[in-house]
């Protein structure tokens, strides 16, 4: 099939969150400035040359890159990512920050194999997908197979612990089977086994207790667990209809836990008010939106799970991070895609998003799917 040109507004739009990333984050990183200049050049090198600058390059690789290539390499692209996942536990390669192994550091560099393991996981779990067509509606074929994926991704990320990217990855695998056209009603029973197994693993995490409990109430412990949260909703709150204008927040320094990381949500809703986190959440919109148009319109049953599983991951976490910060959600860590600090996830991101525009070149003129 010949491809035509990529999807210019779908295009338009990962530039224009990137824009406003690399504006946000430059603001945000001024509080790290006021503590360490040393380290405010690190994040800042690591995000703008290593993230952004790696981002691009990787982006061009996505697009350049035939779509079915990642079909026919999904296996072993997803067991290299567990493998790879796994070496945090490996002595003086792996190492603990904040009281979870999740990097890897490999000389001047360091990263979070697990953002390869997303990646992966919907590569494969797409792959699979399309491979059995009509027979995901057969245990057998589809549920068990799920139940091992996520079994083998549980036990490599709640050891570190990485809850809230095994949420992620679970929330994708099951929007991505349910878009496959298995029943509502495996979904639903899919959706309470992990709801209850969520509630079992809370009763075991300390921390995860925690969250719960300030999710419940905001005021417990606000000095502790709830600090992040009730300084959030200050930063948001005093931010009013307009906000205090860009770099003006207050709560960036000494304040806000990571404001340049999971955090920034609230800078923006600080010096941006109501009118500024709107649109950026507009804007979000409109990213999931032209996705899934771009996924609808994929000229095959694998191109439209790869695209709808990249989208929905990457939405998901967005609006899973401004929930969160506005009390909606219990806090998960999670960043805001393309704008919290992360070069191993903005390079990532922006290699995902390579793929989506090359399935973009293929789109049909019709929603209608073909093998």
């Amino acid at each position: 099939m010949k491809g035509k040109k990529v999807d210019t507004i779908f295009l338009g739009l990962i530039a224009t969150l990137l824009i406003v990333g690399v504006f946000m984050f430059i603001s945000a990183s001024l509080g790290v400035l006021a503590k360490n200049e040393t380290e405010f050049y690190k994040v800042l090198f690591n995000q703008l040359v290593l993230g952004l600058g790696g981002g691009v390059i990787a982006l061009i690789v996505g697009l350049r890159v035939p779509y079915k290539f990642w079909r026919k390499n999904a296996f072993f692209i997803f067991l290299g990512s567990v493998v790879l996942t796994m070496l945090v536990f490996v002595p003086h390669l792996g190492f603990s920050h904040g009281g979870a192994r999740r990097w890897i550091s490999i000389g001047p560099v360091s990263f979070q194999p697990v953002e390869f393991l997303k990646i992966g996981f919907i590569m494969y779990f797409a792959t699979w997908l399309s491979w059995l067509k009509n027979k995901a509606s057969d245990p057998k074929w589809g549920i068990v197979p799920l139940l091992v994926l996520f079994s083998t991704i549980a036990v490599v990320l709640l050891r570190q612990p990485d809850t809230k990217s095994f949420i992620l990855i679970v929330v994708t695998g099951l929007a991505m089977f349910l878009i496959s056209g298995v029943p509502w009603k495996y979904i639903l029973g899919l959706g309470i086994l992990a709801v209850v197994g969520f509630g079992i693993l809370v009763s075991f995490k300390p921390y995860l207790i925690e969250r719960v409990t300030t999710f419940v109430d905001p005021s417990h412990d606000p000095t502790g667990s709830s600090y992040q949260l009730n300084q959030s909703l200050i930063a948001i709150g005093s931010g009013g209809i307009s906000g205090r204008g860009y770099g003006q927040s207050i709560q960036k320094f000494s304040y806000l836990p990571e404001p340049q990381g999971d955090s920034i949500f609230a800078v923006i809703g600080e010096e941006f008010g109501f009118i500024g986190t709107t649109t950026l959440i507009l804007l979000f919109t409109a990213f999931a939106l032209r996705g899934m148009r771009i996924a609808s319109r994929s000229p095959d049953s694998f191109s439209r799970l790869l695209v709808s599983g990249i989208v929905i991951l990457f939405v998901f976490q967005a609006f899973l991070n401004i929930a969160s910060l506005v009390g909606l959600f219990p806090l998960t860590g999670v960043p805001l895609v393309f704008i919290s600090h992360g070069g191993t996830a903005l390079l990532i991101t922006l290699f995902s998003m390579g793929i989506v525009l090359n399935v973009s070149q293929f789109q049909t003129a019709k929603i209608k799917i073909k093998e």
